[in-house]
Formats: structure tokens, C-alpha cells, sequence
């Protein structure tokens, strides 16, 4: 039983479907129906970082490196899951239109 505060065990996949650099497709969540590229694989937590998905901003304090502080967007983690290659994509939104047209 799992007691309150703990951390839920993440079993990591032992293969991944895309790698860095691959053109995915959002296939659930707030962001559906985006596309981008993968910066990131996350192994560990079995998530990605897509380029340009799920954006965040944080504020950045004044320090000596950056005196002006301000505000950055920046990518953060989407699950595995959520995500779908391109090309597997658009193979199965041809199936789908076939199939439709021949029953018809």
C-alpha cells in the first residue's frame, strides 16, 4: 500500500519507439494534434521533450551572469505514451480514409 508523499515506481521501458532527433505527433492531452521534433528522451522517468510542446515559463532572478533577470519559455517532459511517430501516424490516417472510402 502506498503511504502518502511517497514516489510512485516508474518502471522504465526497455525499448523506446523514438529517438532523438524523430518527428512526433501528439496524440492526447491539452496539446493534441501538434507535431514536433524530439530534443530529449528521458529513460529513467519514460518521457520525452518535444520541441515547441508544452511549453512553460519561469521567471529568471537578476544575478551577475544575467542582470536583467525576466521571463524564459522553455520545453518540459511529456510521456511516452502521449506521443506517436509521424510516419505511423500518417500511415494510419491513410488506412482510415480507405477504408472509408471503400465502404462507401
Amino acid at each position: 500500500m502506498k503511504k502518502r508523499g511517497q514516489k510512485k515506481c516508474i518502471v522504465p521501458l526497455k525499448k523506446f519507439p523514438v529517438k532523438r532527433g524523430d518527428e512526433v505527433i501528439v496524440i492526447s492531452g491539452s496539446e493534441r494534434g501538434k507535431k514536433g521534433k524530439v530534443l530529449q528522451v528521458l529513460r529513467e522517468k519514460s518521457k520525452v521533450i518535444v520541441e515547441g510542446i508544452r511549453m512553460m515559463k519561469k521567471a529568471l532572478r537578476p544575478t551577475q551572469d544575467n542582470p536583467q533577470g525576466g521571463i524564459i519559455e522553455k520545453e518540459t517532459p511529456i510521456s511516452i505514451s502521449n506521443v506517436m511517430l509521424f510516419s505511423r501516424w500518417e500511415e494510419r490516417q491513410k488506412k482510415k480514409k480507405s477504408a472509408s472510402t471503400t465502404e462507401a
